[in-house]
């Protein structure tokens, strides 16, 4: 496909776009340390040279208390600017085109030096912020001014105020975090004037066409925010200031209503960029949950945006735009929105990486080199962690031959994308599939892999993966037992009454599976969150609608702690809230007795119960398949373990291929 509109050219202000990809801003961690500018600067350039149309930074500070934590980036001094210039050239280097992302955390900033709108402590952060003096106010005025100029000194193409997600312009914005009684606050109007008062400064300082993008928030999605009518105005009020471009924002990162994860709909968010972009008369540009250019074309092609940005799509494939743009629109690594290595490890202090593509943000650290010479390689399992190894030997030029005793490649990953939300997860095995002919990978499915076969390969590597794990409850051979492998690969359906055996992601993802309605559309999901349709409420907020699950459906473990308190710390909340919305009653502490006609009896707190069942799925974790690895090592070979074999762990995926791709890169 062509994709035409998305690879059409735009020209903002002084700068011209070759296509209309923006990659959006992303937090990786490298912009805190100066030691660490080479790798920012390889991780940028390798975008650019993937055909990125625009780059947008992570968030660059405009004074130490707008800081996102102690010690994070900023560019609130002059001798700032030196320290970005190896990253602008580098892109630019590459023909590519660069924006500076300026922010001020306001009360999100994790520090003791932070400071809000008002004196409110946000839900998310445990530092209480001081409100700012209605002079600070100016001053940070001033400071957004100077660190653009500051941004186009450094080599910046343009420059982008976030001023969405919640951080200081929003809290300025939301009668939630805003209760101050001087210029700054009370009336919608004086509420935006600090928005307004940055544009017209930055614009004076820059001239009149360098190029201003404002990330505004579409939906703040938190009671206490903005109306709908108020973000029109404010834009329209920001358009007749100098902004060349809106960039869009959804929700707050303390709202309770999930926007980029992957449960969320492919686009949900687009026609609500639309509606700006129907307001206002400069560019403005889609973001959130778009990440193929089939979605993106759309976008640009029916008029629900003129831009499209996305920032993990370009993290999962930093040549997104050139494959694309050559026809290998099938060869594209596509982000299947887990946040487990991205926004988890951004949000936990640890550096961002990606689940699908283990060398985002390590780019000039870890390369994968041609092998010195030709070898053969054996994979035994075409898992995630086995299909990252055949396809990164057979990159390095290595012979790779793929095992797999199913009919199909995929192992645990083809069950996960059964999970509501996670359908996404079928491009990953989309992806492999692609790359194992396009390397010329012999391929060998429905083939149970014994010592004998692995004759003459110069190495192996095994990467047979788990089993489900049986505890040792009586009764467990009971026929109305299944593993969450039956249920999920459609082998077994269950009763309108179950008892989900096992509370961790799996146990999660199958008591969702059980309850979902299969019939809910993009309108059902937002009535379900309770996102307005009418766009009349502060916030565009309303009161929730959950469906009524068709089975009764009850998620017991051993530990007494509260279920789901080990899920992704960016998703594992909207995972419990979707729990809480289908009904599934949640039981911590459970010893289990038997399992019998009459369902599952379980002791809790000492009392026991019967949990009247039609059928009980177990989720109880799983066990490493290992028989080959071990006939192997006694036959006095040498193979290479990795994945569930090496580690049975919960479908962890992240590890399975960052092994799989590293271990081949060594061999």
């Amino acid at each position: 496909m062509s994709f035409d509109h998305l690879l059409s050219p735009l020209r903002l202000g002084t700068l011209d776009l070759p296509n209309r990809v923006v990659m959006g801003s992303m937090h990786t961690g490298l912009e805190d340390a100066d030691d660490d500018v080479p790798r920012l600067a390889g991780y940028f350039a390798e975008r650019a040279r993937g055909g990125a149309g625009l780059i947008i930074t992570g968030a660059y500070a405009v004074n130490a208390e707008g800081r996102l934590e102690e010690g994070a980036g900023d560019i609130a001094t002059d001798d700032r600017i030196d320290a970005h210039r190896p990253i602008t050239d580098a892109v630019h280097a590459e023909g590519g085109r660069i924006a500076l992302q300026l922010i001020h955390a306001g009360r999100y900033g994790r520090h003791a030096a932070s400071v809000g709108a008002s004196s409110m402590k946000s839900p998310i952060n445990p530092f209480q912020p001081r409100a700012l003096t209605t002079e600070q106010v100016w001053q940070v005025v001033d400071d957004f001014a100077a660190a653009a100029v500051r941004a186009r000194a450094a080599g910046y193409d343009a420059v982008e105020i976030m001023a969405s997600e919640g951080y200081l312009i929003n809290q300025f914005l939301a009668p939630r975090t805003n209760d101050r009684t001087d210029e700054w606050g009370g009336s919608a109007f004086a509420r935006m004037r600090l928005p307004v008062e940055i544009v017209r400064r930055i614009r004076a300082a820059l001239g009149p066409d360098f190029p201003i993008v404002y990330r505004i928030s579409l939906l703040d999605l938190v009671d206490g925010g903005q109306t709908w009518q108020e973000t029109v105005e404010l834009a329209q009020a920001l358009q007749a200031e100098g902004v060349t471009a809106f960039n869009t924002g959804i929700g707050w990162h303390e709202a309770r209503i999930p926007t980029i994860i992957t449960q969320v709909p492919r686009g949900a968010w687009l026609r609500y960029t639309r509606l700006l972009k129907a307001a206002v008369d400069v560019p403005v540009c889609a973001s959130n949950r778009i990440n193929t250019p089939q979605l993106a074309d759309d976008a640009v092609a029916n008029g629900d945006a003129d831009l499209v940005a996305m920032a993990r799509p370009l993290l999962a494939d930093p040549a997104f735009v050139a494959k694309a743009a050559s026809g290998r629109a099938d060869e594209i690594n596509t982000c299947i929105a887990c946040n487990q290595a991205c926004l988890d490890h951004g949000f936990s202090g640890l550096e961002t990486s990606c689940l699908v593509n283990p060398r985002a943000c390590r780019e000039t650290v870890w390369t994968i080199r041609p092998a010195t010479r030709r070898r053969s390689v054996a994979v035994v399992g075409a898992g995630p962690a086995g299909l990252a190894a055949a396809v990164t030997a057979a990159e390095r030029g290595l012979a790779a031959t793929l095992f797999e005793r199913e009919q199909e490649v995929g192992g645990q990953f083809r069950l996960a994308m059964e999970v509501p939300g996670k359908e996404d997860f079928a491009d990953t095995l989309r992806y492999f599939r692609r790359r194992l002919e396009v390397l010329d990978v012999d391929v060998r499915l429905s083939t149970t892999a014994e010592p004998a076969d692995l004759e003459g390969f110069d190495e192996i590597v095994v990467a047979t993966g788990v089993r489900p794990r049986l505890p040792q409850i009586p009764g467990i051979d009971h026929t109305k037992v299944a593993s969450y492998a039956d249920v999920l690969a459609g082998r077994v359906t269950p009763g309108e009454r179950v008892a989900v055996v096992g509370a961790g992601g799996i146990g999660v993802d199958v008591s969702h599976w059980l309850t979902h309605d299969p019939k809910e559309d993009l309108d059902g999901w937002l009535a379900r969150w309770g996102v307005d349709p009418t766009l009349t409420r502060p916030g565009g907020l309303t009161e929730p609608r959950p469906h009524d699950p068709s089975r009764r459906v009850t998620l017991l473990q051993r530990k007494a702690t509260a279920i789901g308190k080990g899920l992704g710390k960016t998703s594992g909340w909207a995972h419990r809230a979707v729990l809480g919305q289908a009904g599934v009653r949640l039981v911590p502490g459970a010893s289990y007795e038997r399992i019998d006609d009459h369902g599952l009896h379980v002791v809790v707190d000492g009392v026991s119960r019967t949990i009247e069942a039609d059928t009980v799925v177990v989720c109880a974790g799983q066990e490493s398949v290992r028989d080959l690895y071990e006939a192997l090592v006694a036959a006095g070979r040498t193979p290479h373990l990795i994945g569930g074999a090496e580690l049975a762990a919960e479908l962890d995926a992240k590890r399975a291929i960052a092994q799989g791709t590293s271990v081949a890169a060594a061999l």
